[in-house]
């Protein structure tokens, strides 16, 4: 049956492959959270680099991997068409064509790839099946290419590494152990590897080995998923002594949190619920981002109202907006995070560094329609880098504000003998934007991935959810759900005892496996297609 839908596949004409592709694309993306529906990768990446191997010029095989990558993109990406429907009098008109638009640009990324797959020699340019399958080293080729594109999505144009394919075991803690070692891009291509190989059984009637090549993999990920099992089975996380963290979540819709009638009522809301039940063995409250419509910074009688629950030597630690004196003499708006003490000092800030464009700031700004998502009308400007903050009665923590947190390799600022490395992480965010979608969902897997890399825990404390509470090793250990209104007082768990693999060589572990893996598949071509070469 294999070999007879290979069969077909190669067959199918352009105007067949494109709708097909797209329509594998959006299938792959439900391995993604909060679906996880694993079997669907292992149908979709065979079929792809089936109708890839039929396609009979780079075009075609450009065009395949375009309309794959935009189904892919826009079932994983569709959530940020929420935010345009916050205020959809303003934007509401531009949902779908800027989502699209994103979507369809993403799309390109796969078309590279599949245009380096197309490439790679195989049968009909003469490459015999008595030596190692094209299929084999088209799967190859294929898995480690989505690696390369994978890491240049984490930063070109900005980055925006949303949905990882390593992010589809987030379900699965034992699974993203490996993560300590090879992080998330490292994990996402073997899950490649695994879901690829596989197709090596369309031709596999002229194929030596063809089950072996595919099972080879997907027996690499159960090892990983062994060891991982292990060290949780292993591990001991200790709490932090004396410290107890109120995580507040009011749960404010987007479209009412900045109109002026209620901006004091929202504020009250936190003020009450930071003073609930449980407040006095309470040491610490976090709100989240943007938690409040006001300068809190230059409003000394509100932050006195907003520490009036704290006991001495804890902290408030919030979002808020931010002005400050720019180096053009005009003020500049800052997306911040604030430290005030019990006397209602502001002891430390944070400013967001790595800002969202279209939300936060509009690039090309001659060439957009519509306003920026977020309230008013200038850009937030961005902070001076990631950094680690010190505050009384708590470890020195790395501050994440909103989507800071899916940049992995870059939750934590350069240390020194004067600056120590985080012992944990916090993320503030306000997902509210994205309403009851997908995308909070993915926002947390994210975060819980981030842990497992940098051995840290993360404190995630969201405006209407998902805020967590995750260890060390990636586990949720308590959570205030996505849409609802509360607050969690919760330890907050210790960091490892020492640095993982990851948290030391960064993103620069699983490019260089991926490069060495790159040449010598290149070596392994170049000798194979000799007339008298050995592979």
């Amino acid at each position: 049956m294999i070999a007879r839908l290979h069969s077909r596949l190669l067959g199918l004409k352009t105007w067949q492959r494109i709708p097909l592709g797209f329509a594998v694309g959006a299938l792959s993306t439900f391995a993604m959270p909060p679906w996880h529906w694993l079997p669907v990768l292992w149908v979709a990446f065979p079929v792809l680099l089936w109708m890839l191997e039929g396609c009979r010029n780079t075009k075609d095989a450009a065009l395949l991997g375009w309309s794959f990558g935009f189904g892919h993109f826009a079932v994983g990406l569709n959530w940020i068409a929420n935010a345009f429907y916050v205020d959809a009098d303003t934007h509401g008109a531009f949902a779908i064509p800027a989502v699209g638009a994103l979507c369809a640009l993403f799309g390109l990324y796969i078309a590279l790839i599949a245009i380096i797959v197309h490439r790679v020699p195989h049968e009909a340019d003469g490459l015999p099946y008595d030596r190692t399958p094209s299929a084999l080293i088209r799967a190859i080729a294929f898995s480690l290419s989505w690696g390369v594109i994978e890491w240049a999505r984490g930063w070109f144009l900005s980055g925006f590494p949303w949905n990882p394919l390593g992010s589809v075991w987030t379900a699965w803690p034992a699974m993203v152990q490996i993560t300590s070692v090879i992080g998330t891009l490292g994990l996402s291509v073997f899950t490649l590897l695994a879901a690829s190989l596989p197709s090596v059984l369309g031709p596999a009637p002229r194929m030596k080995r063809a089950w072996l090549y595919a099972a080879a993999p997907i027996l690499a990920l159960a090892i990983f998923g062994v060891a991982g099992a292990i060290r949780l089975n292993e591990a001991t996380v200790e709490m932090v002594p004396g410290v107890n963290l109120r995580l507040v979540q009011p749960n404010i819709a987007q479209a009412d949190k900045w109109r002026p009638g209620l901006r004091d009522q929202h504020f009250m809301d936190h003020v009450n619920l930071s003073a609930g039940t449980g407040i006095e063995s309470v040491t610490h409250v976090i709100w989240g981002e943007a938690a409040v419509a006001f300068a809190l910074d230059r409003d000394e009688a509100r932050r006195q109202l907003a520490v009036s629950m704290l006991r001495p030597g804890g902290a408030l630690i919030t979002g808020a907006p931010r002005a400050a004196a720019g180096p053009n003499g005009l003020e500049d708006i800052y997306n911040s995070m604030l430290v005030i003490d019990p006397e209602g000092k502001v002891a430390a800030i944070y400013d967001k560094t790595h800002l969202v464009p279209f939300g936060e700031y509009l690039p090309l700004r001659w060439l957009i329609p519509f306003p920026k998502l977020t309230e008013g009308t200038m850009d937030f400007s961005s902070g001076h880098g990631r950094t680690t903050i010190n505050v009384s009665g708590l470890p020195p923590f790395s501050p994440l504000i909103c989507y800071e947190a899916i940049f992995s390799g870059a939750v934590t600022g350069p240390t020194s003998q004067d600056t120590p490395r985080p012992r944990w992480l916090l993320n503030i965010t306000n997902d509210s934007w994205f309403g009851d979608s997908s995308g909070p969902r993915q926002h947390l897997a994210a975060a819980q991935l981030r842990a497992v890399e940098e051995g840290l825990p993360l404190i995630r404390v969201a405006n209407t959810g998902i805020s967590a509470v995750i260890d060390p090793y990636g586990r949720v250990l308590g959570r205030i759900e996505l849409n609802s209104r509360g607050f969690l007082d919760a330890p907050l768990p210790e960091s490892l005892a020492s640095r993982t693999p990851f948290a030391i060589g960064g993103q620069w572990i699983p490019m260089f496996l991926i490069l060495l893996a790159i040449l010598g598949l290149a070596r392994h071509i170049s000798l194979q297609s000799k007339p008298n070469g050995r592979a």
